[in-house]
C-alpha cells in the first residue's frame, strides 16, 4: 500500500504541475506575463533615466489612455470571434463624435438625445457592415473598409475641422474620477464585463463561437451565421459610438479626425491579437483583448517617459505584434501536430 501511495503522489504532482504549466501558456495568461514583465522593464528603464514610473499620475494616465481604445477593442473582439472584422471604427469614431457636439451645442438638456442619436447611427453602420458581408458575400476586409470610405466622404465633405460643443457636465465622463480611478476607465469596464458576460453566459456567446470556429458546420448545426454576424458587427459599431461619445467629451466637441489620428481602426485588432484572438475567429476572449489593450498603454507610457520618437515608438510596436502573433501560430502549429 505504502508503494502504491508513494507512486500515485508524483504523477498527482505531476498532473497538477502540468496543468498549471498549461495554464500558464494560454494566450490570455501570456498577455498578462507579458504586461506584467513590460511594467518591470518599464520600472527598471525610467528609473534610470532619473524618472518614476508608476506615479499616481502615470497609473491614471495609463488608464485614461486606454479607456477609448479598449472599448473599441472589445466590439472588436465580437466581430473577430464571429471571423469578421471592422474597418470602419475609426472613421466612425469620429463621425459620431460630431453628431454628438452638434446635438449638445453646449445644453445639458440634449445629452441624451445625443447619446440616442449616437447609438442609432453606430447601430445603422454595423447593420449594413453586417448586410454587405452576408447578403452581398463580401469579404468583411472589403466591405468595412468600403463603409469607412463612404463615412470619410461624408465627414470631409461636411466639416473642415471641430465642430459643436459638449457641456461641461458632459465633459465629465472623460476628465473625472473616483480616488485614483477616472470614470472613462469605469466605463471601459462595464463594457467589458458586458460582453464577458454574453460571450460566457448566453446562447449568442456560443453561436458567436460556432461561427467563428467553423461556420458551415454551425449553419448544418441548425444556426443562422448571418444573423449572428450581422448582430456582431452592431454591437462592433456601438462600440466605437460609446468610444466616439467619450472622446467627444474630452474634446469639448466634434472633431473629423479624432477616430482616424488615434489609429483606432488597426490598433484595436493589434490589441485584439495581442490578447490571443484568432484573427479566424473561434478563439480568444474579452479577458485578452483587456491585457492587449494595456499592454499597448503601458508600452505608450513608457515611450513617453523615456521621450522616445515616434518613428522607434511604431518599430517597437510593430516588432512586438508580430512576435506575439507568431508565438501564438507556433503554439496552435504544435498543438495540431
Amino acid at each position: 500500500m505504502d508503494t502504491l501511495s508513494r507512486g500515485r503522489r508524483p504523477a498527482l504532482g505531476g498532473e497538477a504541475r502540468g496543468g498549471l504549466a498549461a495554464r500558464l501558456r494560454e494566450p490570455t495568461s501570456v498577455v498578462f506575463l507579458a504586461l506584467f514583465g513590460l511594467i518591470a522593464v518599464g520600472w527598471v528603464l525610467v528609473a534610470l533615466d532619473g524618472g518614476q514610473f508608476l506615479t499616481t499620475e502615470s497609473i491614471v494616465g495609463i488608464q485614461q489612455r486606454s479607456a477609448a481604445l479598449g472599448i473599441v477593442a472589445i466590439g472588436q473582439t465580437l466581430a473577430i470571434l464571429a471571423g469578421s472584422l471592422d474597418l470602419s471604427v475609426a472613421y466612425l469614431i469620429s463621425l459620431t463624435s460630431l453628431v454628438a457636439a452638434e446635438i449638445m451645442a453646449g445644453q445639458d438638456g440634449n445629452i441624451l438625445p445625443a447619446v440616442a442619436a449616437v447609438l442609432a447611427v453606430s447601430a445603422l453602420v454595423g447593420l449594413v457592415n453586417g448586410l454587405v458581408i452576408t447578403r452581398l458575400h463580401v469579404h468583411a476586409f472589403i466591405a468595412t473598409l468600403g463603409v469607412a470610405l463612404i463615412i470619410r466622404g461624408i465627414v470631409d465633405h461636411l466639416y473642415d475641422g471641430p465642430a459643436g460643443k459638449v457641456p461641461e457636465s458632459f465633459q465629465l465622463l472623460g476628465y473625472s474620477r473616483i480616488g485614483p480611478i477616472p470614470v472613462s476607465a469605469l466605463l471601459w469596464a462595464g463594457v467589458a464585463v458586458v460582453a464577458w458576460f454574453l460571450l460566457s453566459r448566453t446562447r449568442l456567446g456560443y453561436r458567436v463561437y460556432a461561427v467563428g470556429g467553423n461556420e458551415e458546420v454551425a449553419r448544418l448545426s441548425g444556426i443562422r451565421t448571418s444573423r449572428v454576424i450581422v448582430l456582431t458587427h452592431v454591437l462592433c459599431s456601438i462600440c466605437a459610438g460609446v468610444a466616439g461619445l467619450l472622446l467627444a467629451s474630452r474634446l469639448g466637441a466634434g472633431a473629423p479626425t479624432v477616430g482616424t489620428d488615434g489609429g483606432y481602426d488597426l490598433e484595436s485588432i493589434a490589441a485584439v491579437v495581442l490578447g490571443g484572438t484568432a484573427l479566424a475567429g473561434g478563439k480568444g476572449g474579452v479577458a485578452g483583448t483587456v491585457g492587449g489593450v494595456l499592454l499597448l498603454a503601458v508600452l505608450d507610457t513608457i515611450f513617453n517617459q523615456l521621450e522616445v520618437n515616434s518613428f522607434v515608438k511604431d518599430v517597437v510596436r510593430g516588432v512586438v505584434i508580430v512576435i506575439a502573433v507568431a508565438v501564438y501560430a507556433r503554439r496552435i502549429k504544435g498543438r495540431s501536430a
